[in-house]
């Protein structure tokens, strides 16, 4: 199989030339990527159609970046600079119009990502590459929905991102070689470690993470085991930092049941549908951390991990 990767020359000049980066969503990951560029000195465009929720974002920025430069690892001039560097949007055509690269970071929704690829088309400029920072739908499917399908491609950040150093990029059908080369490089250039895969259900992260995570409930719903037990032996036998159902949790069991969904629609195979017990945690609002409650019961400032007493008192 021929290498997706062209010569580190031309690699070098065309991520050279990305100054400017848009943002698309100022949630957990959208404020996450933000921090990441301004650090490594881009100019960022934050772009949310909710003011209150970029104020938000900003000062989730501004902690995270004190607690660097706590540690030592960034210095208060430092982190001045890359907060001057993030500018907020409401409007997505001022954002993008003079950007050279979107990230967008909407909710996992496959007609909402739609919708936004294709005002981006519009109004972003010619040359301007567009990722999607979805965790699992089809980077083929996104770029069919605009005009320059060979610009669009897949950068999955992982949470936390100014912690976490992976990168997935992911190649649709249509992207060029050229514009894998620019975001793999880039990816590289902003402190991340980038891994390519192609464009099939779930990737390679969710498509391997999320079947995990789904057998654990099942698990759980067949009652082979309780909550604490079920985490405990994932942690302490495989050596997981944490274990499926607390990082269900953390991930959003909303999030877990959309990314099954996609596998099982995807792929047509049984062995992906969504557990039961997933399905109807989230329709009944139990999403996990977000919520306050999923498997665990999350109270602000504590971090006692305390199953839910949904689950306690059906043992």
């Amino acid at each position: 199989m021929e290498s997706v990767l062209a010569s580190k020359e031309n690699t070098t000049i065309m991520s050279s030339a990305i100054k400017t980066v848009t943002v698309i969503g100022s949630g957990t990951m959208g404020n996450g990527i933000c921090h990441v560029f301004a650090q490594n000195g881009f100019n960022v465009h934050m772009m949310d159609i909710n003011q209150a929720a970029m104020d938000k974002a900003l000062a989730t920025i501004g902690k995270n970046m004190d607690r660097q430069v706590a540690k030592g690892s960034l210095t208060e001039e430092a982190k001045n600079k890359a907060m001057s560097l993030i500018s907020t949007y409401t409007s997505m055509e001022e954002a993008v119009k003079d950007c050279d690269l979107v990230v967008e970071a909407a909710t996992e929704n496959i007609d909402l990502k739609l919708n936004i690829f294709q005002q981006l088309d519009k109004f972003c400029p010619p040359h301007c590459i567009l990722a999607t920072n979805t965790s699992s739908i089809s980077i083929t499917r996104i770029g069919s929905y605009t005009k320059r399908p060979g610009q669009v491609i897949g950068m999955h950040f992982f949470n936390p991102v100014p912690v976490m150093k992976l990168v997935e990029v992911i190649n649709g059908y249509a992207t060029t070689t050229e514009v894998t080369n620019t975001v793999f490089t880039l990816a590289q250039n902003i402190g991340k470690v980038p891994c390519i895969v192609n464009d099939y259900p779930g990737f390679i992260s969710n498509r391997i993470l999320m079947p995990m995570i789904n057998e654990a409930v099942l698990a759980l719903q067949e009652g082979v085991a309780g909550i604490t037990e079920i985490d405990a032996i994932m942690k302490l036998g495989m050596a997981h930092p944490m274990g499926p159902l607390q990082l269900a949790d953390f991930i959003g069991l909303d999030t877990c049941y959309s990314i099954m969904h996609v596998l099982h629609m995807g792929f047509g195979n049984q062995k992906y549908a969504p557990a039961t017990l997933l399905a109807n945690m989230v329709q009944a609002g139990y999403l996990g951390v977000k919520s306050g409650e999923g498997f665990y019961k999350y109270t602000p400032g504590s971090k006692e991990l305390v199953v839910s007493e949904r689950f306690t008192s059906k043992k």
